[in-house]
């Protein structure tokens, strides 16, 4: 009774994070499994792939209803990490059970920091422009008349200004044109600065996805918390957006997982995984509408520090085996 209680406990809290978050409680699925229900390492890292992926596609559900999934762009980061994932599954089978728990907890600090970074305030955008050495704010230097302003006490001359209004003989329009192109402060697009910021994003997109789909096969987490920026940085997502979609690659990524694990059986107590997943689907739903109402940031700052008392733990146990 106490192991299916801890089991129902351990899932209300990954589904929590699942929905809420897109990432963070997948990454104490296997410590749980473990060290709380007594599953073998490399079991349960099996088990955590059918937990994460069903937990996800629950929570994914609630995120579309908020119409935070973008499709397309979740299935082709999802279709680009099913090599990764292909790769850190045939990695985990050759790993001692030690040293794989060593390298999870690793794994759950780095984690944490970026969580916690991911919270930092960010200065918003919008602030007001300091003022000029004369005194004059930043929009009158750019030549805008502020309300109230007569002819005579008007803003001082921007650039194109002085190039029209200087006593030299007028110069022909095409001369006139390239000056206000020059005094302009918006400079021209640049074709080619187009195409390098594109293939800096598919750069991004693909080393993400296939990092992402790595330490799915290899320590059977989703790997939100990595998928989560790339969706932010790389392709500009706000995050209930990135939250969202991140679920449905980790959907893709898990499924491709337990695909390459599947030739050699996937072997997992099932009674202790089905009373986990289903508690943890059920706190998904409920997670994704506790994103809609407390902070995000106050949500990851909180898991970042549990994640690391885990990591602590794990480490504890199964460092000092290596030696």
């Amino acid at each position: 009774m106490l192991h299916v209680g801890l089991a129902i406990l351990l899932g209300i809290l990954v589904g929590l994070s699942l929905g809420a978050l897109g990432g963070g409680g997948s990454i104490l699925t296997v410590p749980a499994l473990v060290y709380a229900l007594g599953e073998n390492p490399h079991e349960a890292t099996a088990a955590s792939l059918v937990i994460v992926g069903l937990t996800s596609a629950m929570g994914m559900i609630g995120h579309h209803r908020l119409d935070h999934v973008r499709w397309v762009s979740g299935v082709v980061f999802g279709v680009i990490g099913i090599v990764g994932a292909f790769a850190g599954t045939r990695l985990s089978r050759s790993v001692p059970s030690n040293l794989l728990l060593g390298l999870f907890a690793l794994l759950m600090l780095v984690a944490s920091v970026l969580m916690l970074l991911r919270s930092r305030p960010r200065p918003t955008a919008g602030a007001p422009a300091p003022a000029s050495a004369g005194g004059a704010s930043a929009g009158t230097a750019r030549g805008r008349t502020p309300r109230g302003s007569t002819a005579g006490t008007g803003p001082a001359p921007t650039a194109t200004m002085i190039v029209t209004a200087s006593p030299v003989a007028p110069a022909s329009s095409a001369a006139l044109a390239s000056s206000a192109a020059l005094a302009s402060p918006i400079a021209p697009a640049r074709p080619a600065g187009r195409a390098r910021s594109r293939r800096t994003v598919v750069l991004k997109t693909v080393v993400a996805a296939t990092v992402v789909g790595l330490m799915t096969g290899f320590f059977g987490v989703g790997g939100g918390f990595v998928v989560i920026p790339a969706l932010v940085l790389a392709l500009g997502f706000d995050m209930p957006t990135a939250v969202g979609t991140s679920l449905l690659v980790i959907v893709i990524n898990t499924v491709s997982s337990l695909g390459a694990r599947a030739s050699s059986g996937l072997h997992m107590s099932w009674p202790t995984v089905l009373v986990f997943t289903g508690s943890a689907m059920v706190a998904a739903l409920a997670g994704t509408k506790v994103s809609a109402t407390v902070p995000s940031a106050r949500l990851a700052q909180a898991f970042a520090v549990l994640i690391i008392l885990v990591a602590v733990y794990t480490a504890a146990r199964s460092v000092p085996h290596l030696f």
